[in-house]
């Protein structure tokens, strides 16, 4: 059960220093209610990360499963969802989002896979990129970046989908999924840490993202390489409003959930929706 901490003492949820459970911010780090209401010893315990990595794994696994089930046996290669599984619980792009008017899946289809490979090499990319971003900007700011990098990766796919010709490598999508656009939204916080902060370590690990990035849109089929460059755009600039030099605050914590949640609600909403085409 979720215990709150009315008194004592308890480890600030930024910098881990101990805090008054009351004080309003933290005199180390200057994080603004760095007790979390009390909650911040229930909430340490899931991890620097409040447990989002676990969630985002958890959730997509969990929805990928569904799709299978939905394609009724008439999946694709490598255990990949039909179209039409993947149109029913959110895919994105420039059908669902102009063509059926399904705008909300620009955050729904961050949460869908194509295949087993394509989840397998998504959640890898969750794991190793979404603790380090927390342990610079902290929990609630990773899930406000990861969510609305996410929403921009998806919007500029579908709008090149729809509205610009394709070249090259460069060409919009019919229809999306994926976690890579968000993916690309923790590299592009990242990249803007390090060049805020002057970090040449973070500043050359965000490039070498990027590279491979760049690689493999040029050289693999099937990547939506507009989401990942509206994801990365998305992700840097989220992050400069917010901020990394900047403590994160308690509210960043609550607004961080509120994308989870109607990230969750897209999706419903999406299967809601969807089933008055089939």
């Amino acid at each position: 059960m979720l215990q709150r901490q009315r008194t004592g003492s308890v480890i600030c949820s930024s910098c881990g220093v101990l805090v008054g459970v009351n004080d309003e911010s933290c005199y180390n780090c200057g994080r603004h209610n760095p007790g979390l209401w009390g909650y911040a010893p229930v909430l340490r315990a899931l991890g620097r990360d409040l447990g989002f990595v676990p969630f985002v794994i958890g959730s997509c696994g969990i929805i990928y499963v569904l799709t299978l089930v939905a394609s009724r046996g008439a999946m694709g290669p490598l255990l990949g969802p039909n179209t039409q599984a993947l149109f029913l619980f959110g895919a994105s792009g420039a059908l669902p989002v102009f063509g059926a008017g399904r705008w909300w899946t620009v955050m729904s289809a961050t949460w869908l896979h194509g295949g087993i490979l394509h989840i397998l090499f998504n959640m890898m990319a969750v794991r190793q990129l979404a603790p380090g971003v927390a342990s610079l900007y902290g929990p609630g700011r990773t899930v406000i970046i990861y969510t609305l990098g996410g929403v921009a990766g998806f919007a500029l796919s579908s709008f090149a989908g729809a509205y610009v010709p394709a070249f090259l490598f460069l060409r919009g999508s019919q229809i999306t999924v994926g976690a890579s656009a968000s993916i690309a939204a923790l590299i592009g916080a990242l990249m803007c840490y390090g060049r805020r902060s002057g970090s040449s370590l973070v500043t050359s690990e965000a490039t070498r993202y990027v590279l491979m990035l760049t690689i493999y849109g040029f050289f693999m089929q099937g990547i939506d390489n507009y989401a990942h460059a509206g994801g990365f755009a998305g992700g840097y600039l989220v992050s400069m409003v917010l901020d990394p030099l900047k403590a994160e605050r308690g509210d960043h914590v609550l607004i961080g959930l509120a994308c989870l949640a109607l990230s969750i609600a897209s999706v419903a909403v999406s299967v809601v929706h969807g089933l008055q085409f089939f």
